[in-house]
């Protein structure tokens, strides 16, 4: 019998390390159960947890519960598209040129070779006749999102090659 799997999902993040590792399993566990390919399952995870690390090192959270919203969507064709949204920071993320020893800012060249396309925008609060929900300050934020096609896996090649260790990832952001 086929599990009927959502064919997108949306979670709420702790802005911080401790939901990070949360995240890459119910993405993987949702992927796996939609029938995704081990590789695309592979690539989406490393590029699930580089958004929610940066949102963690770089931005604010999106509201007083101190989350990030994560979200991915896998289409008919297999294209996977993956969004982290948070409060914004001080810059809008850029791929970077770090020097051979620099201890990070390598993240979003890594999403650049294994995504089909990536991008930034804006979030504007929705305000609805002018209100504001209990006089508060509309939520602004930004999102990064990223879409994987299924054919376009970098394979074992790139995401094996990185000796990327995911529990440190976690606790280093």
């Amino acid at each position: 019998m086929a599990q009927n799997v959502p064919a997108s999902s949306t979670m709420a993040v702790p802005h911080g390390p401790a939901g990070v590792g949360a995240a890459r399993r119910r993405m993987r566990a949702d992927l796996l159960a939609g029938g995704a390919a081990e590789s695309v399952v592979d690539d989406a995870v490393l590029i699930l947890s580089e958004l929610l690390s940066n949102a963690c090192r770089h931005a604010r959270p999106l509201s007083q519960d101190e989350s990030v919203r994560a979200s991915w969507n896998r289409d008919r064709d297999g294209e996977l598209t993956i969004s982290v949204t948070d409060g914004g920071g001080p810059t809008r993320p850029l791929p970077a040129t770090p020097s051979v020893s620099a201890r990070g800012g390598r993240g979003l060249n890594i999403i650049g070779a294994l995504a089909r396309d990536w991008g930034v925008r804006e979030e504007h609060p929705a305000i609805t006749g002018g209100i504001r929900a209990s006089g508060c300050e509309p939520v602004r934020g930004v999102t990064v999102w990223v879409v994987l096609a299924e054919n376009t896996s970098a394979g074992p090649g790139l995401t094996d090659g990185l000796a990327f260790d995911m529990a440190a990832a976690d606790e280093a952001c």
